[in-house]
């Protein structure tokens, strides 16, 4: 087996051995997300892509990290902190970087590596903020290099069937789209109690969490966003909510209270070997807690938004997002001068707050492995017929693993989101800020000269 931290040039190495050189790639952000990376290069796309260097102001998660390259028979990879990270493009070869680092530091991470020569791989959101988004597009502007943003739900096979039924022309032109998207209260706490509680790291939901939906709404009906309006209240999370609805528990974060017990919003870390050596053991290094009390004050994002916007092409949209919901799933119509295409996806039919065989760790969110969907196109003058649909295998209704092998494949599959996607998801939700914010309709346009 090749040991995955050899810096030998690939063409050379490789060629001897008759194989195509491998993409050499670099992970910057070593927390939860980005072990499906780290797994992927050193086990099932290790014969696509080469792990040559891991990234990280925190050594105990690059630890665990290594962990996972040693598990799958390599030897572990080099190491550097942030102030390094220039340095480790060259000294490991670096290919490709992939960026999955608090969303606020991306473009920090992004416009580095194009600047030096690099392509880019980045978690959405592309980046929390204007002004990130205007330094990307001028780094890939004078460079030349690839950004592809990690929008996964583009390849659950379900949304591409849902595109390629729009595209047939088979409700006509589109006139309007409603898209209502439920987190449950397992998943949808999770973001009140991690880093993206505070909307100056993540952008708040609809930047960090809707960019999926934004980004599949442009893809589908092929349009980009030209005016928004928005309402979002934090409703149903943090102190004051927390006493008003008779939920709030009086402690800091889960991990060691007596009183998080008996609160089925607590996540207790010690229930996983992963998540502590990943969290617990790491945060003598930083002082981050993944698992602050959901209830308590600081945080500064929104749990329930509604969003209008008007695309380039006319379409409408209306959107509501619901971080506090009894079940997981969301609601797609879109609706056209020949009929209405109707998508139900179930992911959790309810939340139960006790620890099973599928929740083993009390508070996080159980895998998603009994997704249903329901494909229904309605044509005018005409009965409803059910399309029959197949859920992917695997998170995301398949679109992690389908992601991968495009990302890690090399090849131009038609669905790769690349940095004008990742602007176009990323504008509508800060326009949908910047709406909230003001009480005001938001012209794109007018945003970006601001």
């Amino acid at each position: 087996m090749i040991p995955v931290n050899d810096i030998t040039p690939p063409t050379a190495q490789d060629t001897a051995a008759g194989r195509p050189a491998l993409r050499r790639f670099a992970i910057v952000g070593t927390g939860s997300r980005a072990r499906m990376y780290t797994k992927a290069l050193v086990t099932t796309h290790a014969d696509r892509g080469r792990l040559v260097a891991l990234c990280d102001s925190n050594t105990t998660r690059m630890g665990v990290h290594n962990g996972i390259v040693t598990d799958a028979g390599h030897d572990p990879v080099p190491t550097y902190s942030p102030d390094d990270f220039s340095r480790m493009l060259d000294a490991e070869s670096v290919d490709e970087v992939i960026v999955c680092t608090v969303d606020r530091t991306h473009a920090d991470y992004i416009v580095a590596a194009l600047d030096a020569g690099r392509d880019v791989i980045t978690e959405k959101p592309m980046t929390a903020d204007l002004e990130g988004c205007r330094r990307i597009y001028a780094a890939q502007e004078r460079t030349g290099g690839r950004v592809t943003v990690g929008f996964n739900y583009r390849y659950n096979p379900v949304h591409g069937q849902l595109r390629d039924l729009v595209r047939s022309g088979v409700i006509g032109e589109v006139g309007s789209v409603h898209f209502e998207w439920l987190l449950d209260l397992r998943h949808g706490a999770d973001y009140f109690r991690r880093w993206h509680r505070d909307k100056a790291n993540s952008g708040g939901l609809l930047v960090h969490k809707a960019s999926h939906h934004f980004d599949l709404v442009n893809w589908w009906i092929d349009s980009r966003p030209r005016e928004v309006f928005a309402w979002g209240d934090l409703f149903f999370y943090g102190d004051e909510n927390g006493r008003r609805h008779g939920l709030a528990a009086d402690y800091e974060r889960g991990h060691g209270s007596d009183a998080a017990e008996a609160d089925p919003f607590a996540l207790h870390l010690s229930d996983s070997p992963d998540l502590t050596r990943l969290y617990l053991d790491a945060e003598h290094e930083d002082g981050y807690r993944r698992d602050l009390n959901v209830f308590s004050p600081g945080i500064t994002i929104e749990d329930d938004m509604s969003v209008l916007v008007r695309y380039a092409s006319g379409a409408k949209l209306s959107y509501h997002l619901t971080a506090y919901a009894p079940w997981e799933g969301y609601r797609i119509a879109i609706t056209g001068s020949k009929g209405r295409l109707e998508l139900d996806v179930t992911e959790f039919p309810y939340t139960s707050p006790d620890k099973d065989e599928t929740t083993p760790v009390r508070g996080m969110p159980a895998p998603k492995e009994s997704t249903t969907a329901r494909l229904r196109l309605r044509r005018h003058w005409a009965p409803p017929e059910d399309i029959p649909v197949a859920v992917g295998e695997g998170t995301h209704g398949g679109g992690d693993t389908r992601m991968l092998d495009s990302l890690f494949g090399g090849g131009d599959d038609g669905i790769r989101p690349d940095h004008a996607d990742g602007a176009h998801a990323l504008l509508t939700g800060l326009a949908a800020n910047a709406s909230i914010a003001s009480g005001a309709p938001v012209v794109v346009e007018e945003l970006l000269k601001g």
